[in-house]
């Protein structure tokens, strides 16, 4: 026996359709360089998109070409997110804070034929254009500026898309986008993702018990678009027809306060990182600010302290735990309370809601131990996190399948280390790297971290290990303290002392201005760990 059902392809063409079709009122707004605000409603962006797809088809791009974007969140960038695949390209996002040696090699890598490039970016571009086959560069002009002699201009390349066009038949597995992943051990590799991933990633992301996006929320994602394509919300927002608040290069707590009340913003995104400093800000009651009711905050990209979670509800606004990788589009979890499990105590709930939850639609997820085994659901035992589902990548560009990262049996080998629960609730321990093993017994660096922002003096803080010649390796403890605070270390390890048991406290706490990031946003534990090394060695 047959299915009846038509074999109708998965394309980001079908969500570029709806947009146009459904919601050409719905508005994008971006935050332009020089902090004015450019609208753009959906019809418009659907004719731009259009044109864009139709101009790359006229100027050469075949099937499969790599169009790479040098931009931030802004509706130049979105407009590529669809025009690029739906010509049947595949749209390149280079990330702006990587050193250009690095953005040289992975254009290279990737092949990268044309590139798209704010004005304001074109300084970056230009330390590493003569290492990079460009054929093409057009120049977005935020800043109303002539277009530089030598570049072409993006919006001179619209107007040769005036005009009909037609869309390539494309089949839901062709490539549409490509991210590299942020490389922390070597060079980076790059993951492809199909027309097919990104529209089963998008329905995921949008019921109910992910972020629940829809036509009636106001979405910022903060998250940049350069970012595992933001995390996939642009596409999932123009497919529901939300509106889209896009801040551009502005991303100072003061300014992401400022545009969710001015804009209404129901729903934002982005790393814990952002979101300490907007909260430390809200809790200065400096400037009172009316935001929405209701007002969500996906973070990702590393674990949410529950202590930010605990200080974001005093505000009435609600912070949404979820994990993923570059390799899984990227969300794979979310961390909504289950109903029965409402009616537990308030320290629960809380304790709940800071892991990062269970599997999205159409993902499986497996915690395995040393011994190549699911270890029991016991939220205490620790293992590697393995997934595999339609928006996983199964390789990566250009290398061949690598053992260490892809089980036999089809699975992502992840590299976080994890507990998981009865409920299904996973609990990002650590990343493989970052364990700390001590005596023989593994210390979780992120629980150490959470506990110690949970103190009222500390903004921030990280915990990597240090060599032992005894123990093997033993935490050490960075702090940032928050403007005016103070607090010793044996305050602090005070603090800790009823929450672990005494041979997981730090043996040392350093207090910092500032913890180095990544260039996503994360604490660079690398290079704390350098720190220590260079000042044992001195």
């Amino acid at each position: 026996m047959r299915s009846t059902m038509m074999d109708y392809p998965l394309t980001l063409v079908h969500i570029l359709e709806r947009a146009g079709r459904y919601f050409p009122k719905a508005e994008i707004l971006s935050r332009l360089p020089d902090r004015s605000l450019h609208r753009l409603t959906f019809g418009d962006f659907y004719r731009r998109s259009r044109a864009l797809a139709a101009a790359l088809t006229r100027a050469g791009m075949r099937k499969g070409d790599r169009v790479a974007t040098l931009m931030w969140n802004n509706y130049a960038h979105l407009e590529a997110y669809f025009g690029v695949p739906v010509a049947g390209g595949v749209v390149h996002t280079l990330n702006l804070r990587l050193h250009p040696d690095d953005i040289a090699y992975i254009a290279n890598d990737a092949e990268d034929r044309f590139l798209i490039v704010d004005d304001v970016l074109l300084p970056l571009f230009e330390q590493f254009k003569d290492r990079v086959r460009m054929e093409r560069v057009f120049v977005v002009p935020l800043t109303g500026q002539p277009v530089p002699a030598g570049y072409e201009d993006y919006e001179e390349l619209l107007k040769t898309g005036d005009g009909p066009f037609d869309y390539p038949e494309l089949n839901e597995n062709d490539p549409a986008g490509m991210c590299y992943t942020s490389g922390t051990t070597g060079r980076p590799p790059g993951v492809v993702y199909s027309h097919r991933s990104m529209v089963l990633h998008s329905l995921s992301i949008t019921v109910p018990d992910s972020f629940g996006l829809s036509q009636h929320e106001v979405v910022m994602p903060v998250v940049p678009m350069f970012h595992v394509l933001s995390w996939g919300m642009p596409h999932a927002c123009v497919m529901v027809g939300a509106k889209l608040v896009l801040p551009g290069p502005h991303l100072d707590p003061q300014s992401l306060l400022d545009l969710c009340q001015r804009e209404q913003v129901t729903l934002t995104a982005g790393v814990p990182t952002v979101w300490m400093g907007v909260l430390q800000l809200l809790e200065r009651k400096e400037t009172e600010h009316r935001l929405a009711p209701g007002l969500r905050i996906a973070v990702g990209g590393s674990a949410a302290p529950e202590a930010m979670i605990r200080g974001f509800d005093k505000h009435s606004i609600t912070v949404i735990h979820a994990w993923g990788m570059t390799e899984t589009s990227p969300v794979v979890t979310v961390s909504k309370l289950k109903p029965h499990l409402r009616c537990l105590p308030e320290d629960e709930c809380y304790a709940i809601r800071a892991r990062t939850g269970y599997a999205l639609p159409f993902v499986e997820l497996r915690v395995i131990g040393d011994d190549d085994r699911e270890i029991p659901a016991d939220g205490k035992t620790m293992g590697e996190i393995q997934v595999r589902g339609p928006f996983v990548t199964a390789s990566y560009h250009n290398k061949e399948r690598d053992p260490a990262k892809f089980t036999a049996d089809g699975w992502l080998r992840t590299g976080d280390v994890a507990t998981i629960d009865a409920e299904g609730y996973v609990k990002i321990c650590d990343r493989t790297k970052d364990l700390i093993k001590s005596g023989g017994e593994w210390i979780s660096s992120v629980d150490l971290e959470g506990a110690i922002m949970g103190h009222p003096a500390v903004a921030e803080a990280a915990v990597v290990a240090a060599p032992h010649p005894k123990w093997g390796e033993r935490p050490v403890a960075f702090v940032v303290l928050k403007p005016g605070a103070t607090v010793s270390a044996e305050e602090i390890a005070s603090f800790l002392a009823p929450k672990f048991a005494k041979w997981w406290l730090p043996d040392d706490y350093q207090f910092v201005d500032a913890i180095p990031r990544t260039s996503t946003g994360k604490f660079l534990k690398r290079a704390l760990r350098e720190k220590l090394a260079a000042r044992q060695s001195a």
